[in-house]
């Protein structure tokens, strides 16, 4: 899930709703892909990781441009003191048998809606992808988008995007996470890149988004993507809210490997 939004509008209906749909799918693992709060506020990011936790599943967190502080000098000083406080880390790392999926930060303070990623972090990435378990899926959670909302949006993609979509794929990402623009959608390597031979698959999903802050606002949905892991198969279900709880909305299923 992604942009949680905690602070914004929240619906008590809508996270016990959130728990029945966990309780369904029993997650081994919560992908949360940034902007769980806000305004970055301490009491929004602890609510925010209170509620991912009762989850009752391991979480994977990464911040979202929404989850540092809006004011100077703590925004530049200290961006992720608050994030850090609750989750430990911005590049978390989750390491299962069945899946191993490593956190990205491509938040940068001075960048009010774009994202970026080092060098540095992609060659971690890299690095930690090689020591995955045989078999295990192999995840990249970060927060800015690497594919195109079906709706037009201000929210700008992540810098430089099709050089570090290309890292990542080269680096062996079996599924690429993101949220950020509050549209669900889901593409595999081979619709979007002209391969020849057997090259290994890559799933590229974007979240939509869990809160609306701005209900105004066209091209918001609401609703969560629920990855089911099969030895040579991928099924990504969109999950999105209806008034009384989420439904199943898309079921797409990619061949892995």
């Amino acid at each position: 899930m992604s942009d949680l939004h905690v602070g914004a509008r929240d619906d008590p209906i809508l996270e016990r709703a959130l728990r029945e749909l966990a309780e369904a799918s029993e997650p081994s693992l919560v992908l949360a892909s940034g902007d769980l709060t806000h305004r970055g506020r301490p009491d929004q990011h602890a609510r925010a990781a209170a509620l991912l936790r009762s989850l009752e599943a391991p979480v994977l967190a990464v911040p979202g441009n929404h989850d540092i502080p809006y004011s100077l000098p703590a925004r530049v000083v200290s961006p992720w003191a608050r994030f850090e406080a609750e989750w430990g880390t911005t590049e978390p790392v989750h390491d299962a048998p069945a899946v191993y999926a490593v956190g990205v930060n491509s938040v940068r303070p001075w960048r009010h809606q774009s994202g970026a990623v080092s060098d540095a972090a992609l060659a971690r990435v890299a690095s930690r992808l090689a020591d995955a378990p045989a078999g295990a899926l192999r995840v990249v959670v970060l927060h800015h988008q690497l594919i195109g909302a079906p709706w037009r949006t201000r929210k700008r993609p992540v810098a430089d995007r099709t050089r570090v979509l290309s890292l990542l794929v080269d680096a062996g990402a079996d599924l690429v996470a993101g949220g950020h623009i509050h549209q669900a959608a889901v593409s595999e390597r081979h619709e979007f890149e002209v391969v020849e031979g057997e090259l290994r698959s890559t799933v590229v999903a974007v979240a939509p988004g869990l809160g609306r802050p701005r209900p105004s606002r066209r091209g918001e949905a609401r609703g969560a993507l629920v990855y089911r892991v099969e030895e040579h198969a991928l099924e990504v279900e969109t999950h999105i809210w209806h008034g009384d709880g989420f439904r199943l909305t898309a079921s797409r299923t990619f061949a892995r490997g």
